[in-house]
């Protein structure tokens, strides 16, 4: 998936560490981009493959986010986000032209469990929900076996079971934004920025407006908290993130979760109810 995982299990535990690390290799088997054995990649490339469940279950719930968001999360802007920026390959900057011209369509996205298609134009990324995806069937497996105490981290997707306390990342800083500490026995967290994935700068970020084909401008992370699978807050996280800044605190007032956010300027918001989440230290 791009990124560095890390599982925390207890000693009793310890034989559980090579299953879960297959489970995560199964899963970038089926929704990588960039590997050219994985189901999404021969789906982009060929337009049409046999489905496999981890493409499926993660299409289907992307069609669902794209939903929920009202479009603010859509998977089919791999046209921009592979195609014309190649974010994580040769990267560069599109044309404006091609920008106007690439074709983002969720609706030209069929599928089935035993088959997947696209229209022509088309090309699918599952950047924004695959490493929350991932965490969750992870904890999936351990819950399974009745392991009660484990923290699995895809980069800023964590998922907690039993209590934990984790850092929240400070881009203009070594010392970390927060300290959080869950006060739950399954809790959360999902933080997406547009500080670390950009081309020349973060003008040209990863986080594509589905609806306007430009990088985000309003926020320079988004931490959001909750109870609720870590698919959801990421997806959520991406969608919140290439919002009308107006319309996304909309959005998550709607939802049961807390965030913190680092708006563009440095001014940091922390939603009122994160004390039922975690108990929060800011750091100075």
């Amino acid at each position: 998936m791009g990124t560095f995982v890390t599982l925390k299990l207890q000693t009793k535990d310890k034989h559980y560490f090579t299953p879960a690390f297959k489970i995560l290799q199964d899963v970038t088997d089926s929704l990588s981009s960039y590997d050219t054995n994985s189901t999404i990649y021969k789906l982009n490339t060929f337009k049409k493959v046999k489905a496999d469940f981890y493409a499926y279950d993660a299409l289907s719930l992307a069609k669902e986010y794209y939903r929920v968001t009202d479009g603010y999360f859509d998977v089919a802007i791999g046209s921009i986000t592979k195609d014309l920026y190649h974010f994580g390959e040769d990267a560069q900057v599109p044309t404006q032209e091609a920008l106007s011209n690439s074709r983002i369509a969720l609706s030209g996205l069929s599928l089935s469990r035993e088959e997947l298609t696209i229209e022509e134009g088309i090309k699918i990324d599952l950047g924004g929900i695959g490493k929350g995806y991932g965490v969750d069937r992870v904890a999936e497996y351990l819950k399974h076996h009745n392991v009660l105490n484990a923290t699995i981290a895809l980069s800023g997707d964590i998922r907690c079971l039993g209590v934990c306390t984790i850092e929240i990342n400070n881009p203009f800083s070594t010392a970390p934004l927060a300290v959080l500490k869950s006060t739950k026995e399954e809790m959360a967290f999902s933080t997406s920025g547009n500080y670390n994935r950009y081309v020349r700068s973060s003008k040209h970020n990863h986080l594509i407006n589905p609806k306007t084909k430009t990088s985000q401008q309003n926020f320079i992370s988004i931490t959001l908290i909750g109870s609720v699978p870590n698919s959801d807050l990421d997806a959520y996280a991406t969608a919140v993130s290439v919002m009308p800044k107006e319309r996304a605190y909309t959005f998550l007032a709607s939802q049961n979760l807390a965030y913190i956010i680092l708006e563009q300027g440095g001014r940091e918001v922390v939603s009122e109810n994160i004390e039922l989440f975690v108990n929060y230290t800011k750091k100075e």
